[in-house]
């Protein structure tokens, strides 16, 4: 039996120009110039640089009997997908919009050269390794992290090169062949743990009383030396403090991560351009946006005459109806995407410049203890946005300093009352804490519980477990790992 009746719905639907603009603020200066490079490339309506001639017609607001019924546009034919699609793999080749002839046409380096694994491979060549010696030493190669270590059991590797390599042979074996490894450049490659790698480099380092003793401190103290349980050290090696104190100072010298200085080399190179940058000017504030946030585009003069040219004809046959349909969609694109771009860069220096004026203490000074609390919220508030608009423009976004280029998220902190009743922010809460580890005795470093106390006494009231919190956000390690001889 079928039923008849009335529903009501109330929806939110986004504008493929609205999508197009949310998608262009989160963008950083980098993929915003090459977000600017697809569109010119994939619409041959848009057009960079000045238009030399601005008084032109603009024929977007022709009447639907000029293109007939079946030439509308809807917002429902849009491919939203389009507009949500992101360049992956940028060629990082920017555009020159906004410079002058004299600038310098930048490009953003690659690293080349060998890769870690290979340069381990090529000093194996210097070795003479029979086949089978010469194929697990590769093996174990190819199993050595970006750290310098190999993380896997040597039962695990006997059976991988049975399987992968059609290698059978025994754990005696690759242990033979691994001493080769450990011989490898950067000392210590090639261990299979902390321990392993600090005694592979004290080898390579001579023989003295310092390093005899930093080596048995390795072999028979380690579980005390990484707990810094130094009392025990010198009663176990019956040693005095200067003697553990040129030991421990030894094995500090020494590399944990290998392998990391060099497969560091070989990753790209990465460069921040700060979309915002703040000068003070004679005591007062002063923002400016990154010119290359504001390229200049244009609608194509050649395909705004096309459509002209259509209107006036008299006759009109359905493949230029067709044809004409194409040239109005890119003009609609050409002119949706300056658009998003000029609400892109208003919007950008509208949120910064409420960003600006709310830390003016920090800016005009450079102390982070100065730093507001302030959230998403209070900002969107004070420009009349929403938050998730407000968010797009701080996650990604770097600001030019007299204090160095900043993230901007990290300008956003929690709150919190101290003993007066009034609003701080937790990073200047993070800020008094590091400076007072930093003053702290390190023979006694101070406890948790100390430098709660502490920090009450100077007026903020904060738990043990906060300050424990604090601490470890600041990647500082506990009392007893921060003491020193």
């Amino acid at each position: 039996m079928l039923k008849q009746y009335l529903q009501f719905k109330l929806s939110q639907k986004l504008s493929p120009q609205q999508i197009q603009l949310m998608k262009l603020i989160q963008l950083p200066t980098q993929a915003f110039e090459q977000r600017i490079k697809q569109e010119l490339e994939e619409n041959p309506a848009l057009e960079s640089g000045k238009e030399n001639n601005e008084d032109f017609e603009d024929s977007f607001d022709n009447s639907p009997e000029d293109f007939g019924d079946n030439d509308t546009i809807n917002a429902e034919d849009i491919n939203v997908d389009e507009y949500l699609s992101d360049d992956e793999v940028p060629d990082y080749r920017m555009q020159a919009n906004n410079y002058s002839v004299d600038d310098e046409d930048k490009q953003i380096p690659y690293a080349s050269g060998t890769s870690f694994t290979q340069h381990l491979i090529n000093q194996l060549n210097t070795f003479r390794l029979d086949d089978e010696a010469q194929q697990i030493a590769e093996f174990l190669v190819g199993s050595v992290d970006d750290s310098g270590y190999i993380r896997r059991l040597l039962t695990d590797i006997m059976d991988d090169l049975a399987f992968t390599q059609n290698v059978y042979t025994t754990e005696d074996k690759i242990e033979a062949v691994l001493a080769v490894v450990h011989q490898l450049d950067p000392a210590g490659v090639g261990a299979r743990n902390l321990q392993e790698c600090l005694l592979l480099q004290l080898q390579r380092k001579g023989q003295s009383e310092t390093i005899a003793l930093a080596t048995s401190i390795i072999e028979k103290g380690f579980e005390q030396f990484t707990k810094k349980h130094y009392k025990k050290l010198l009663q176990k090696f019956n040693i005095d403090e200067y003697q553990l104190k040129d030991a421990i100072l030894e094995i500090e010298r020494l590399n944990p991560k290998p392998g990391s200085a060099y497969s560091g080399n070989t990753r790209i190179v990465e460069h921040v351009v700060p979309d915002f940058t703040i000068r003070i000017q004679e005591g007062k504030l002063e923002l400016t946006l990154n010119g290359r946030n504001a390229p200049e585009l244009h609608v194509s003069r050649t395909y705004n005459n096309m459509l002209k040219g259509y209107k006036e004809s008299k006759e009109k046959s359905k493949s230029q109806k067709d044809a004409v349909l194409f040239i109005k969609q890119k003009l609609d694109a050409a002119k949706w995407f300056i658009e998003a771009i000029k609400q892109r860069q208003q919007t950008l220096f509208v949120t910064m410049s409420a960003i600006m004026y709310y830390q003016k203490d920090y800016f005009l000074s450079g102390d982070e203890r100065k730093l507001k609390p302030m959230i998403l919220k209070d900002v969107a508030e004070e420009i009349d946005m929403d938050v998730s608009t407000v968010s797009r423009v701080a996650n990604s976004k770097y600001v030019d300093t007299p204090y160095g280029t900043k993230l901007i998220k990290d300008f956003f902190s929690e709150s919190m009352k101290n003993d007066q009743g009034e609003d701080v922010s937790t990073r200047e809460i993070k800020k008094i804490l590091e400076t007072v580890i930093d003053e702290e005795d390190k023979k006694k470093p101070l406890t948790d519980e100390k430098l709660a106390k502490l920090l009450k006494e100077k007026g903020y009231p904060i738990a043990r477990r906060t300050v424990a919190k604090y601490r470890e956000q600041l990647d500082l390690p506990v009392a007893r790992l921060r003491k020193q001889i």
